[in-house]
Formats: structure tokens, sequence, C-alpha cells
């Protein structure tokens, strides 16, 4: 007979023998996982948005407006701009989740995400320096194995 004191695995001796075994578990945390976090989340968020710039297939006025009166973008005419932002808030997260061309979808939504900061909403960096670290994941590490890139063999990797 054995004893729990036998089976069960040895604690710790010292704050440093924690933190080993701390990161040891979260190194258990798989990749893809992680991958398929950063592609979902601010996907979601530039969905949203895309969506309440829309009435069925039409731009609303209000987003017209916001364009032509309160967003102050440089260099871009207000039509432009409004158009480009809803079509990019409906496709690139598409791509994104789906993990269809997914480096340059991530990138397109960080390119937005940029000039959201610096143009629109210069007091929101917390919050777009956490959209922004997720994007730099899925340019920096790719989308994982739970991605139509991967499952094309367009990721860089082995198929």
């Amino acid at each position: 007979m054995t004893d729990a004191t036998t089976t069960a695995a040895p604690a710790p001796r010292s704050a440093r023998g924690l933190i080993r075994r701390i990161n040891g578990l979260a190194g258990l945390v798989p990749a893809d996982l992680v991958a398929l976090a950063a592609r979902v989340f601010p996907a979601v968020v530039f969905w949203q948005s895309g969506r309440t710039k829309v009435e069925g297939l039409e731009i609303k006025d209000a987003t017209w407006f916001l364009f032509e009166q309160v967003y102050a973008l440089p260099l871009i005419p207000p039509a432009w701009a409004a158009v480009m932002a809803t079509l990019a808030e409906h496709l690139l997260p598409v791509l994104l989740v789906l993990g269809l061309m997914s480096r340059l979808s991530a990138l397109g939504l960080l390119a937005m995400t940029a000039v959201i900061q610096v143009f629109v909403f210069p007091d929101a960096w917390v919050t777009h320096g956490l959209w922004a670290v997720a994007l730099l994941v899925v340019i920096r590490a790719g989308p994982g194995r739970l991605s139509l890139d991967h499952l094309l063999g367009l990721d860089g990797r082995a198929a």
C-alpha cells in the first residue's frame, strides 16, 4: 500500500522551484490554442465594429457622418475611408477567424489599429495595445494548425 505522500508530486522547496513549476505548467498550453485566440478575439472586435457601420448591404448615414465630421483622417477622402474601413472590418476578421491569409489579414487590422489610435481615439492606447499584441502574435508566429493556411500549406510549415 502506498500513501499519498509518496505518489504526489514533490512540493517545491523554494520560490524558485514554485516559479519553475508554474512556468512548466504554463508551457503546456497548446501553441495552437494561443494562435486561435490571437486570431479570434481581435477579429470579433473589428467584425462588431463593421456591423455597426451598415444596415443590410448599405452603409448607414451615421457612418458617412462620422467619417466626414468626426474622424480626422488625413490624406484620404472621408467617403473612401468609410468604404475602405467598412469593407476591411467585414473581410479581414472573417479571413482571420478562418485562418486564411492570416498574416496579411492581421497586418491589415494592425494598420487599422494604428490609424484608429493615432487619428481617431488617441487616448485608447491600452485597448489598442492589446489588439496590437494579439495581431502581432499572428504576424510573428502564424495562425497555428487550426487554420486554413495550415491545412492548405500556406503557413510556411509542412501541412
